[in-house]
């Protein structure tokens, strides 16, 4: 083996686990920040008719899709975490490293709400961002989401090159 598939594989697992850990943290963090301070259902306008900090919990998915099918949706969040961390380990030597800052927040996002279905009172996430128009939503929602964009970009755009090289 080869320095640079090691230097390659190593830097992507360092990504990988900062860009989680990172996302993890940020999640809790303002979790808890709303826990502390905001009764539930309380809403504190931030941009006036645009966004809003309104304490929620979701026993559903992302933005209160499957609301009250909790096992269903923790069952499903554990199938997610195993199958990134097997693209991680499938791919750690070949991918670029914004595959790994994709599947950083896909995991950091997915255990964010996992911590939360396993530690909060009722096994609910706790949601706090509120456009109005939208359903509430949490950090660790935006981050399963621009992960799921970044790994999808970056794959085709994989395949779209690998196109290109056949004669």
């Amino acid at each position: 083996m080869t320095r640079d598939p090691l230097r390659r594989s190593t830097l992507n697992a360092l990504v990988f686990v900062i860009t989680a850990a990172a996302t993890i943290l940020v999640d809790q963090g303002a979790k808890a920040f709303v826990v502390a301070y905001m009764e539930p259902g309380r809403s504190i306008t931030l941009i006036p008719h645009v966004l809003s900090l309104t304490h929620s919990t979701n026993s559903g998915a992302a933005f209160g899709l499957l609301r009250g099918s909790g096992q269903i949706v923790f069952l499903a969040a554990l199938i997610v975490v195993g199958m990134t961390f097997a693209w991680f380990f499938a791919f750690r030597k070949k991918q670029g490293i914004w595959s790994f800052i994709g599947l950083g927040l896909i995991i950091g996002g997915a255990l964010g709400n996992l911590i939360d279905r396993a530690a909060r009172h009722n096994h609910q996430v706790v949601d706090f961002l509120d456009f109005g128009w939208w359903p509430v939503f949490n950090v660790a929602d935006i981050a399963i989401v621009g992960g799921v964009i970044i790994v999808l970009v970056v794959t085709v755009l994989e395949i779209w090159h690998e196109g290109d090289k056949k004669p």
